[in-house]
């Protein structure tokens, strides 16, 4: 049995597909769960609940951790540590492997220039600061040796599921609608975007490959990392649309902030977005001999998937 905590989201469904190359045995967990594939189990569960998790858990070989609390700092303050813990415990009484589908919010300010797995714990936010003792809380359960784990990295993301993706809401969205693409702060520095079922078939195999435990990888992401208006030129000519783009500044997202809490809580990750933001998946690549989708080739890709869920 595998399962994934969290399987609703823009990964958790990725995910449940691409493990079907190594099991049809998947339970997937979250309040209201839907199946992907015809086999799947379906487990509805409060994963703020310590028993919840551990009956999740129970009787599973590897646990996925794709979960998205609400994107509020309280919410992660209260939700975050507690529930890694439930799951560090409920993998090591069930002798369970764990993958936690990681972000990058743990490297901060100038790190992530260049982000390797040996970019340093550098958090320059709040809500960094939780990441970054998330990571220690599993890599000191793994030191400890009372589970095996595995920190699946990858930076923001894009796919057939987009609400939570800011790459679709600031440019497809917005030339769906006949807008211009918009962009935070600066547009004219590099930009690494994953496309969501690249991270998930990673993140399958990292979790089905017994020596890739107790180690963290960067998900197989394209090394080259578009600006923000090569970005908007790739949506724009691959839906046959006028490339055109709004850089949303600073001052304008705090004040925005006040009206939209949404908005509010992503200011403090500016510093990924004023500045060059690159991604490199160079280990996983050599690792598994693998060539990441270039990002004309995902896009449309995705564009594709989407007319096809549409019709």
């Amino acid at each position: 049995m595998q399962v994934i905590l969290g399987a609703n989201g823009s990964i958790g469904v990725e995910l449940a597909k691409s493990l079907t190359q190594y099991t049809s045995d998947i339970r997937l967990v979250s309040r209201n769960p839907r199946k992907v594939n015809e086999t799947d189990q379906l487990f509805s569960a409060d994963l703020t609940s310590r028993d919840a998790v551990f009956k999740a858990v129970e009787g599973s070989s590897v646990c996925y951790v794709t979960i998205g609390f609400e994107y509020k700092l309280a919410v992660w303050q209260a939700n975050w540590p507690a529930f890694i813990g439930h799951v560090i415990d409920a993998c090591e009484a069930n002798r369970c492997r764990l993958v936690f589908f990681d972000n990058i919010y743990a490297i901060g300010k100038d790190h992530v220039q260049h982000i390797t797995e040996q970019s340093p714990f550098s958090p320059s936010s709040k809500k960094g600061t939780i990441r970054a003792e998330l990571d220690q809380q599993i890599i000191k359960a793994a030191e400890a040796g009372k589970i095996d784990v595995v920190i699946a990295r990858a930076p923001d993301f894009y796919g057939p599921i987009k609400q939570s993706s800011l790459l679709m809401n600031l440019v497809y969205d917005n030339y769906v609608k006949g807008k211009s693409a918009q962009w935070f702060c600066n547009a004219d520095v590099p930009h690494s975007f994953g496309y969501t079922p690249e991270l998930a078939w990673g993140t399958a195999l990292l979790g089905n490959t017994d020596s890739a435990y107790n180690e963290i990888w960067n998900l197989p992401v394209s090394p080259h990392a578009p600006t923000g208006r090569e970005w908007a030129t790739i949506f724009s000519e691959a839906m046959g649309v006028k490339n055109k783009i709004k850089i949303l500044p600073e001052w304008a997202i705090r004040a925005l902030g006040w009206f939209v809490p949404v908005v509010g809580e992503m200011h403090e990750m500016l510093y990924q977005y004023d500045r060059p933001y690159v991604f490199d998946s160079s280990k996983f690549n050599q690792a598994f001999q693998y060539a990441p989708l270039a990002n004309e080739l995902a896009v449309a890709e995705l564009l594709q998937k989407m007319k096809e869920a549409a019709a």
